[in-house]
This record gives structure tokens, C-alpha cells and sequence, in this order.
């Protein structure tokens, strides 16, 4: 795949054909540098992870053709803690205004830091993802007095640079075009969409000075709550002023306890690493937002060139309003990892273009999607697939580095859940119903099955209502068995003569389709007529009534073989 060029429509070959040539103009002979930034400012969610799939998708096809390519991950743990997220104790509100880094973690957790304790999460999800990346701290960098020239070079052309603000501070503020490009369903995704928040961050124009790029932390207080009261370009004498009282003069060239502000940071990272393409969000991309600035202010500041990238949409969530409800915000790609395998999660970021917004399903709808899923690898299987939909596909199940893990035996998702739903996750019910499925060639070991049989494990466990869950009847339905026509103790019979010869999956599909038919007077195999359609839906709400007490369940078959043969003839004798 050394020389796959970008034949087929495939969004991410096409940006690879784009980044390859800008990397080929700006640095020839040198990797091939793209950029993700993430907040640890709170849990990182589904739609922060777009931020990093996008450049990643297109770094892993870049290192497929043979070129060098870093990719970048810049955790700005170096940002202002801003608020205290729901299910936290108030009192962290004590710690607003410090460094991300400053912060004590949640309660409870075994982690140093608020920063530490949200990235390592994220880090674990990306792990199990396949996802190689260079992460940088902003802390780090700061702190060790990486980025100093860089601060005094800022601090120098600040009249420049506030020129350059200037043209945009009278125009529409981002998180307002956010609203209008978009209608989310949940206020949790807006402001999912609008990242960390530091898109509207003061701009450094503050101050009653004149305008200062950099930000001090206080020395005493360790919060940003300062304001620059003088700078000499000389001698790089800074002096500042703290709410909390504190006042002092450092010389910057020696002091490595502030920050540039977020609209001049994120160019001078450009221009310093050396970055050719990151994507942007919706936040990121109106007039006045920081990726619009950040393209005016890296050439004539900083000497670098703005990266190329797309702006990407929101990711949105079927059945968002349970995950708000019982986590108090929007799910993380660990959350989605723990209910689908890691391959097809890479696939729904794969599949669509940047630009294209879709949802991650936690409710029935990841039914669908895994049927979907594996109707897709058996079209690659047996070479019937589309090349942009094998492109995806490929993209999905492996990374330049080799082949992210799969179940050995990748048994429908809705037939494991309903398995595991019946069973209440009991291994050996579990491996009795699973080797039933297929008599012919049964499951031995119920490894085979995994890790998908885990993941729709946590799905029923964690994501499916206490109502909606199968609980098979103990004792028969006496009341209803007993006010039953001839008809309905016809079609019991019929089914229960065929248990036996049918007791397969394949088998008792074609047995339940098949009862009605043959009180009809048509063969087994007869094409269904309206009128048939309606004879079986009501012998299956028969039969959910009679086995679960419901009128809906999982697939009557897969429900059958996961109740066993001698309690379904004692539960449907009349």
C-alpha cells in the first residue's frame, strides 16, 4: 500500500495527496507534522475526539505510503480552570483561575492533578484505539521555559499583534455563529461543540496598560486574575497587579509562570512545531475566532504558516438524554469503548467526511449500526465491497503499525445482547445458547465471542432501561393459556412439535415464520401475504406475552434457544 494514491472518493486519501505536497513546500526531507489539541478541563468527550481521529486518519495514510509523519497531540493543561462541572463538590470554585495542572483531581481519584486525572482517561481510550501521537504538555512547555523566546518575540510585537486583534473585535462573537450553524438536540452537546471554552477567551485587551499578549499566574495566589501594568522591551521588566492583592515586578526573560493568551498561543505553536495540517471546530472557524486570527497573526508575527484543515461538525449521541441524565454531561470514547469494539467506533469517524455530522449510538440504534458493520466486513470479505467503503473499512481495523484486535467470532451484537439480557450475563447459560446457535460448527468457548460479547454485556448492563429488559416467566401464564382459541392452541402446537427438529437458529427462524403458514393451508416456505404478515404478528405477541409478559422482546429464535427447550414446553403447553 507503500504508493496508494487517492483514486476512489476517500476524504482522508485526499487530504494526504494535500498534506504530502504542503509538506514537500514548506520542509522537504523533514516529517510530515500534524496537530490535535485537547482540554483536560473536564471529562473528553466523543466530539473532542474528532479532533484528534481527523488528523490521526490522515497521519496513519501518510506513514501507509512510506513518508515520515508525527502527529502531535498538545494537551493544554496549561489553560485556566473555568468552572466547576456538575457532580463536583462546590468548593473547587475555590480553584478557578489556576492552571489546569494546579488543580486538585476529583474526589477520589487516584491522580495528582484535575489535568492528569481527565487526560489519562483519554490516553487509555486512545491506547485501545490504535492511535500513535508525540503528547506535549503546555505545563511543561511553559513552565521549563520552552516557548520564552517566543513570549518576549510576542511581547515585542504587541503592538502589531493587537493591530491584528483589532480587525475582528467588533464582529460577531464565535459561540454565536456556533448557535446559528448549528442545532444540537441538548444544550450538554452545544457545549460539547464549544470545546474548552478558550475560543472566547480575553484576547489579551483587558488590561488598562495597552495591550499584553502574555498573561502572568500569580506567584502567591497561582491564578490568572492579574492584570500587566507595565513592560519594558529592554529589559524585559513586567509588572503586574493580582485580585488577591499581590503586586510585582519579574523580569521575563527569567520568569516562566504565565502564558501567551489563546489567540496568539495556538499561531506561535504553528509556526514552533512546524504544523501542515490541523482540523478546527465549529468554534474555531466563524470571523474573530481563533483559528481566523491565528492564520493573520503566524506569518507576520511568528514567520510560520497556518495549517491547512478542514472544519469539522458536531458528533452527536442516540440516546444522549439517559448518558446526561446519569453522568451529567456527554459521553467519552472510553464510555463508547466499554459498548463497542474500538474498530467500529474508528469506522464512524472513518466513514464521513469532517464536515459531516453523525451520531454515536448508546441506545438500540447500536443494534443497526453493528449489523451494518458486519454486513460491510463480509462484502470485504467476499470482494463485493466499494473501494471508498473498503478505504473505511481498512482505515478501521488497521493502522499503519498492524491490526487493532477483533473477536475471533463476531457473532451478531443483538444476538449477544439479547443472550446476555435472558441469561442476566450467567457464562454457562451463556455458552450452552451460543453453541445452540449454530449446531453444526457451535462455539466452544465463549473467548471465541470476545471482546464483543463484553462490550454488549456493558451495553444491556449500563445503557438498556430496567423496563426494557427480558425477564423470562417462571411459571406458565395459567390466566391467558386458559382463554386461548383453537386457532392459538393450533399454532402452540405446531411450534412445539418442531422444537426439537428445528433447534437451531437458522432452524427456528424458519419454524416461528412457518406456524403461521401452515395453519393457513401454505407450505413452510410460501411467500408472506398482508394477511400472513398480520397471522404472525400476532402469534409472536402471543408468544412474548406467554414467555417474557411483554408483547415485544428480543428475536423470538434467539429468544427460544436462550430459554431452553423443556422450559419453552412448559411455559406454551395449553
Amino acid at each position: 500500500m507503500a504508493q496508494a494514491q487517492s483514486t476512489e472518493a476517500d476524504w482522508v486519501s485526499r487530504f494526504a495527496d494535500e498534506v504530502i505536497a504542503e509538506g514537500e513546500r514548506r520542509a522537504p526531507g523533514k516529517p510530515i507534522v500534524v496537530a490535535s489539541g485537547l482540554s483536560p478541563s473536564g471529562p473528553i468527550h466523543l466530539g473532542n475526539l474528532r479532533e484528534v481521529m481527523t488528523p490521526h486518519l490522515v497521519a496513519d495514510e501518510i506513514r501507509r505510503r512510506g513518508h515520515e509523519c508525527v502527529h502531535v497531540l498538545s494537551w493544554d493543561d496549561y489553560d485556566r480552570y473555568r468552572k466547576v462541572p456538575a457532580g463536583i463538590d462546590p468548593s473547587w470554585a475555590e480553584h478557578i483561575g489556576k492552571p489546569l495542572t494546579a488543580v486538585p483531581a476529583p474526589p477520589g481519584s487516584p491522580y495528582g492533578s484535575w489535568a492528569e486525572h481527565f487526560k489519562a482517561a483519554m490516553i487509555e481510550a486512545l491506547d485501545e484505539l490504535g492511535i500513535e501521537y508525540r503528547g506535549i504538555s503546555q505545563t511543561e512547555q511553559y513552565t521549563s521555559g520552552a516557548y520564552r523566546e517566543q513570549i518576549l518575540h510576542a511581547m515585542k510585537h504587541r503592538g502589531d499583534i493587537d493591530a491584528i486583534l483589532d480587525q475582528y473585535r467588533t464582529k460577531a462573537k464565535p459561540a454565536t455563529a456556533v448557535k446559528k450553524q448549528q442545532k444540537p438536540v441538548e444544550e450538554a452537546e452545544l457545549e460539547a461543540a464549544e470545546g474548552s471554552g478558550a475560543a472566547t477567551e480575553d484576547d489579551g485587551s483587558a488590561g488598562g496598560a495597552g495591550y499584553f499578549p502574555y498573561k502572568p499566574y500569580c506567584t502567591v495566589c497561582n491564578k490568572d486574575l492579574t492584570t500587566v501594568t507595565a513592560y519594558d522591551d529592554e529589559t524585559t521588566e513586567l509588572a503586574y497587579t493580582c485580585a488577591c492583592g499581590h503586586a510585582e515586578t519579574v523580569l521575563l526573560k527569567e520568569f516562566d509562570h504565565g502564558k501567551l493568551v489563546w489567540k496568539v498561543d495556538w499561531p506561535m505553536r504553528w509556526a514552533y512545531e512546524g504544523v501542515i495540517f490541523e482540523p478546527s471546530g465549529v468554534d474555531h472557524s466563524s470571523p474573530g475566532s481563533s483559528f481566523q486570527v491565528g492564520g493573520q497573526i503566524v506569518g507576520p508575527i511568528f514567520g510560520g504558516e497556518q495549517p491547512i484543515g478542514p472544519m469539522y461538525a458536531f458528533v452527536g449521541i442516540s440516546g444522549m438524554a439517559k448518558m446526561s441524565s446519569s453522568k451529567g454531561g456527554v459521553p467519552t470514547p472510553g464510555d463508547a469503548l466499554q459498548i463497542m469494539e474500538a474498530p467500529l467506533l474508528r469506522w464512524l469517524y472513518a466513514r464521513r467526511r469532517p464536515n459531516q455530522s453523525f451520531k454515536i449510538a448508546f441506545d438500540q440504534e447500536i443494534q443497526r449500526l453493528y449489523d451494518e458493520w458486519d454486513k460491510l466486513c463480509g462484502k470485504v470479505a467476499d470482494g463485493t465491497v466499494l473501494p471508498a467503503d473498503a478505504a473505511a473499512h481498512s482505515r478501521a481495523v488497521r493502522t499503519a503499525a498492524g491490526d487493532l484486535p477483533t473477536t475471533p467470532r463476531p457473532l451478531p451484537y443483538r444476538t449477544l445482547a439479547s443472550v446476555v439480557d435472558i441469561t442476566a450475563g450467567h457464562d454457562e447459560q451463556t455458552l450452552r445458547i451460543l453453541s445452540d446457535l449454530d449446531p453444526e460448527n457451535p462455539v466452544t468457548s465463549l473467548d471465541e465471542t470476545r471482546p464483543r460479547l463484553d462490550k454488549a454485556e456493558h451495553w444491556i448492563n449500563n445503557q438498556v432501561p430496567a423496563e426494557s429488559r427480558t425477564v423470562v416467566r417462571t411459571e406458565p401464564d395459567h390466566e391467558t393459556l386458559a382463554t386461548l382459541d383453537e386457532q392459538s392452541r393450533a399454532s402452540l402446537r405446531l411450534l412445539l412439535d418442531g422444537l426439537d427438529e428445528h433447534w437451531s437458529l437458522d432452524g427456528l427462524t424458519t419454524l416461528v415464520y412457518g406456524v403461521p403458514k401452515v395453519l393457513a393451508g401454505l407450505a413452510p416456505d410460501a411467500k408472506p401475504t398482508p394477511e400472513l404478515k398480520v397471522a404472525q404478528r400476532e402469534f409472536f405477541a402471543l408468544l412474548y406475552q406467554l414467555l417474557v409478559g411483554r408483547d415485544t422482546g428480543p428475536r423470538l429464535p434467539t429468544l427460544l434457544l436462550a430459554v431452553g427447550a423443556d422450559r419453552v414446553r412448559k411455559l406454551l403447553a395449553a
